[in-house]
């Protein structure tokens, strides 16, 4: 028979050893395949806050555990590793992705399990309009496309303008609808719609037919592969008007892939390494340490953000249950991070600044900030 004594020390053992479990925290990301340095931007992002926050001693007492899933960039591939983090790791949360086709189709499977989803650049208003349970930490193409409009009739002074659209991509159908809508609102004319698919290599018969257009300006909403072989061959065929896109362009791989066809582009993003801000200053300080003196893009930061914000959740409610943890995340409001302030608003997206980056010399270089 054990004594109370012997009971009691059982007791504070096993609530010890329960309170040293870590805390397990799912990721999902393109780490190979096409567009494979989205997903290692934001890995390197959420791994950086992983060190920070057990080096500071964990959440409530217990490491994190983040456990990343390789979706290869393929469709489909995102929901089979999402089940597995579901239901056998038993994650308390799930981080990613940056597209938003990948994001849709765990954003259901998140709802279903009541498990928060925190996408990190995922930009299509679909992915949250999935339910309450899946948020994100960046603007989305609502905004973003709002944006590209007013600065293809202010800033490019463009009055016609081409898009040229990858139709199996609801990130880039999403991202041209805002934008067609909101240029034509303000008197623009779209004088051709062009359209390709995701892995298409060869843009030339819908950029001769945009060459006959009369179009002043090319907009090009897909990832960076197709938009640097997209500024290639423009400029083969004679188009020397600008092209612009959004942050699907974001990749170190962009300049190694257009070159000198890049100059005098733009695009949309949510972060710039340029900015002065404290916090940005000291992540980019930090990243850089970490990672062999790479400049962190914009999914790096919001990878970043996305496991700070999560953590600070955590802290808040004082545990990790499903329902307790969304309406704590639900409630995040100015938590500086790398990327910005986040505050979700009642649809659990974050309300933040654009950032549109220009190639100058063939290097990226900071054009202005909008403000939502």
């Amino acid at each position: 028979m054990k004594t109370p004594a012997l009971l009691l020390a059982l007791v504070t053992l096993a609530t010890a050893a329960h309170a040293a479990d870590p805390i397990k925290v799912g990721e999902f990301a393109c780490l190979t395949g096409k567009d494979a340095t989205f997903g290692q931007s934001q890995h390197k992002g959420i791994l950086l806050a992983l060190e920070e926050i057990n080096a500071a001693g964990g959440v409530l007492g217990r490491p994190v555990e983040v456990i990343s899933e390789d979706n290869q960039s393929k469709s489909g591939e995102s929901a089979t590793v999402a089940k597995k983090l579901l239901s056998r790791d038993k994650v308390v949360a799930i981080l990613g992705e940056v597209t938003s086709g990948r994001s849709l189709e765990v954003a259901p499977l998140a709802q279903g399990a009541k498990i928060p989803m925190i996408a990190t650049g995922a930009t299509n208003a679909k992915v949250t309009q999935t339910g309450n349970y899946v948020f994100r930490v960046c603007f989305i193409d609502d905004f973003q496309g709002v944006v590209m409009a007013k600065f293809a009739n202010e800033d490019l002074k463009a009055k016609k303008v081409a898009t040229l659209v990858s139709v199996s991509s609801a990130y880039s159908v999403g991202l041209a609808k805002v934008f067609k809508e909101t240029f034509v609102a303000a008197g623009g004319t779209v004088v051709a719609e062009q359209k390709f698919n995701e892995g298409d290599k060869d843009f030339r018969a819908q950029l001769t037919a945009i060459k006959a257009s009369g179009a002043e300006a090319i907009f090009v909403p897909g990832y960076y592969q197709e938009a640097a072989l997209v500024a290639r061959q423009a400029r083969s065929l004679g188009l020397t008007m600008p092209l612009f896109g959004g942050d699907g362009w974001e990749s170190e791989q962009l300049l190694k892939i257009g070159g000198d066809a890049l100059n005098g582009t733009f695009y949309s993003t949510h972060f710039t390494p340029e900015n002065k801000d404290p916090a940005v200053v000291e992540f980019v300080k930090k990243f850089k340490a970490r990672w062999g003196n790479e400049t962190p893009d914009a999914y790096a930061a919001l990878g970043y953000d996305a496991l700070k914000v999560l953590a600070d959740a955590i802290k808040r409610v004082g545990g990790t249950e499903g329902p307790k943890l969304r309406d704590a995340l639900a409630a995040t409001k100015d938590f500086s991070g790398a990327s910005g302030v986040t505050t979700l608003d009642k649809n659990r997206n974050a309300s933040k600044p654009a950032t549109i980056i220009t190639v100058k010399d063939g290097k990226l270089s900071f054009f202005k900030a909008v403000a939502p």
